[in-house]
């Protein structure tokens, strides 16, 4: 099982990824790595808070949840874009320019979550 931190790591090894596959031209694996940055983002921030995090339902209930503890309610809206480029990832039906905007707003998400305080919850490893 991956630690808080592994979490936090993984999201921003895949958003750099994400960026990386998108510069190749695999729009693809850019889709899936940047659906990825964002799961494990809201992994890690269910982690510190005890929170449910083992599936995609489960995720949706974290950025509702997280947009609710902080008052900033875009973190449901960016992680419905994430998802939208997880579907991507077997569809295939965004046009590069959207793929592009996507992973900005997936980097926006992962920069909302990283400034989370955990109010006084401990990191579960």
């Amino acid at each position: 099982m991956l630690s808080t931190l592994d979490h936090n790591a993984t999201a921003r090894r895949f958003i750099q990824q994400a960026d990386e596959e998108f510069a190749r031209g695999d729009m693809l694996q850019a889709s899936e790595k940047g659906w990825g940055a964002a799961a494990h983002a809201m992994k890690a921030i269910a982690d510190t808070r005890g929170w449910p995090h083992s599936s995609h339902r489960d995720l949706f209930e974290v950025s509702r949840l997280a947009a609710e503890e902080r008052g900033i309610l875009e973190i449901i809206s960016l992680f419905q874009i994430a998802s939208a480029t997880h579907r991507n990832f077997y569809e295939g039906w965004l046009s590069n320019e959207i793929i592009a905007i996507n992973i900005s707003a997936i980097r926006r998400l992962l920069e909302i979550l990283e400034v989370l305080p955990d109010n006084g919850h401990q990191a579960q490893s």
